[in-house]
């Protein structure tokens, strides 16, 4: 028996919308992204010195630790070599965000999603102003 094609095959327009649909949702999904993992953390933040000094501390207690302590020793220490290298870092989202504003408003309207929803997941009122997103959409 031969091979049979699609009934229906895609047209051209329903491939360039599909096409379109998923870059603006490359664009949006790496904004998103971006602001999630660099959302500010509550507390008081830590500085370099006082890292140091637990790190210090670490080491001092972990010559008395029994093994499962040690083992949370170590863990912790990783965990702050890590978040001391990150410290230097910045990361520049205003490429992501521009890209972000040229597609946010025909996205949100394809797909549904409020000025509430953007601004619940952490995307700035300036830049649904620059999208032109407004509370009335």
């Amino acid at each position: 028996m031969a091979k049979r094609g699609p009934k229906n095959p895609m047209s051209d327009s329903h491939k360039a919308a599909l096409a379109i649909g998923r870059s603006e949702g490359k664009a949006v999904r790496d904004y998103l992204e971006a602001l999630r993992a660099n959302k500010p953390v509550r507390g008081r933040r830590r500085t370099a010195e006082s890292i140091a000094k637990r790190l210090a501390a670490i080491d001092t207690e972990r010559a008395f630790a029994d093994a499962v302590k040690e083992l949370r020793l170590v863990q912790e220490r990783l965990d702050l070599e890590a978040e001391l290298a990150a410290m230097g870092t910045t990361v520049d989202t205003s490429a992501l965000e521009a890209d972000f504003v040229k597609v946010a408003k025909s996205y949100g309207r394809r797909t549904g999603v409020s000025y509430a929803a953007w601004r619940t997941v952490g995307v700035a009122p300036t830049v649904l102003k620059a999208a032109g997103i407004t509370r009335s959409l």
